[in-house]
């Protein structure tokens, strides 16, 4: 078939599944589904082989990050329902101080944004951020829209979640890379996006808020344009909080909890780079810094530290463990139907098509990433789906390129800072945060599409500075 041809192909199976995402509201799973079947039959893949084709990229994909999300979510809810998020939040203001709290709730927000998912972290800050707003007599949006963004920004850039783990799947970029390059660079964005969105507040909106829910209450999450929850993760189980708990858990063990994994992963980077092969601390390190090895210590120091330790039973932390479960199955399901659509496109010929049609616009490669990223972002409106499927469409261009880890690392934040921006009316995760604050549709493009936009350029243009340098 020409190479004319495989791209119109290509082009009318993105236009495809953007019809059916946006127009016939069609769960982002099956829609990814039905393209890829479509994509494979119309490019000459026999009938005989279809299956198997579907098989291997949902395999491939799924073995790889469904682990890690599912252990990810699991930690996430073990501190939200003990309190944790609460504790870190309220610990971070009593240090910044009453005219640092904005900043502290953005603080708070980036740190618990890396266990927790989006959604769910803004259910449960918000009634914080209502009561700190009422007692200061500030404007809401001045606490919320920093803290918000904050959370976004991790959820598009970091590990474990969906978007991030499944998009350095398919390119495959190595965890480890990511956090050690994403973390300084996440943090940079936060603290600009902080800067910027203290001077959108200077004007006020006027704010008509919904009653925020109770803390350790149940996510009810938006239904996202991928069937998930806010901006493609999952919403909250319906497990309440423990039903005897003496204290919130303290400041210092939530940051130690949420860094051991981290730590851990980067341990086993670094420890390839710097020991000898075949020596016993580098094995060591490599079975620890593993992201599933890691994220399962970390669980099970959670179960203990948070849960038993603190009047648990086995029975309520097993019930608390398998509640994460539930609601990121769909998310997993995505990720692993864009693994399905990435593997159509390489065993079709599209793929090395769709290489060549990008290599000859003569931009880099850091750039058709976060380009091709932003514009599905914009057009479909979920951070997920436009990561998994940005993925499959440039991975066979990578492979070509010959990159480094560290490369690698930076073309997944690129695609992040992609996915960061332009959250406007067709995300559900804009809709949840501005009926949260209150905000009219003008006024919440004007804060918070504009401030995830200027975030996301930013994360990239942070990445374009990083390339040379490693």
């Amino acid at each position: 078939m020409s190479t004319g041809a495989l791209l119109g192909i290509a082009g009318g199976g993105v236009a495809l599944l953007l019809l059916l995402v946006l127009r016939f509201r069609v769960q982002a799973f099956v829609a990814l589904l039905v393209v890829s079947i479509g994509v494979a039959l119309a490019a000459g893949v026999p009938a005989a082989d279809l299956v198997k084709t579907i098989e291997t990229g949902m395999g491939n994909t799924l073995g790889h990050i469904s682990i890690i999300i599912a252990l990810g979510a699991m930690i996430g809810r073990v501190i939200e329902l003990s309190g944790g998020a609460e504790s870190l939040a309220r610990s971070l203001m009593d240090r910044f101080g009453e005219r640092r709290t904005a900043l502290a709730l953005t603080v708070a927000g980036f740190i618990l944004g890396i266990p927790v998912f989006f959604e769910v972290g803004l259910i449960i800050l918000m009634p914080l951020v209502h009561g700190v707003a009422r007692t200061a007599r500030k404007p809401l949006l001045a606490y919320a829209l920093p803290m918000g963004a904050a959370m976004l920004t991790v959820h598009a850039f970091l590990p474990p979640h969906p978007g991030a783990v499944a998009a350095a799947a398919q390119i495959g970029s190595n965890l480890g890379w990511i956090l050690l390059l994403g973390i300084p660079l996440t943090a940079v964005v936060v603290l600009f996006g902080y800067l910027v969105a203290k001077r959108m507040t200077r004007r006020e909106y006027p704010t008509t808020p919904e009653a925020p829910a109770e803390v350790h209450s149940a996510g009810s999450d938006g239904i996202g344009s991928d069937g998930t929850g806010a901006d493609g993760t999952p919403s909250g189980g319906t497990v309440t909080a423990a039903r005897s708990v003496p204290r919130a858990p303290s400041f210092g063990m939530v940051v130690a909890l949420i860094l051991t994994p981290i730590v851990l992963i980067l341990a086993g980077t670094v420890g390839d780079l710097v020991l000898p092969a075949g020596s016993v601390p580098r094995a060591v390190l490599t079975v620890l810094g593993a992201p599933l090895v890691a994220l399962l210590i970390a669980l099970a120091l959670c179960a203990w530290l948070l849960g038993f330790r603190r009047g648990w039973s086995r029975s309520h932390v097993a019930e608390v463990l398998g509640s994460a479960l539930p609601p990121v199955a769909a998310v997993i399901l995505v990720a692993g139907a864009g693994g399905v659509f990435g593997n159509v496109l390489v065993k079709t010929g599209i793929g090395t098509a769709v290489a060549e049609l990008l290599r000859s616009t003569g931009l880099p490669v850091l750039v058709l990433a976060f380009l091709m990223t932003l514009l599905l972002r914009a057009a479909q409106g979920s951070a997920t789906v436009a990561l998994v499927t940005a993925a499959g469409l440039i991975t066979p261009l990578l492979a070509d390129a010959s990159l480094s880890a560290p490369h690698l690392a930076l073309i997944s934040l690129a695609m992040g800072a992609g996915a960061l921006a332009v959250s406007h009316i067709n995300d559900a995760g804009y809709w949840m945060f501005t009926k949260l604050v209150g905000l009219e549709v003008g006024a919440a493009l004007r804060t918070w599409t504009l401030l995830t936009t200027v975030m996301g350029v930013a994360g990239f243009a942070l990445t374009a500075v990083l390339w040379p340098l490693v």
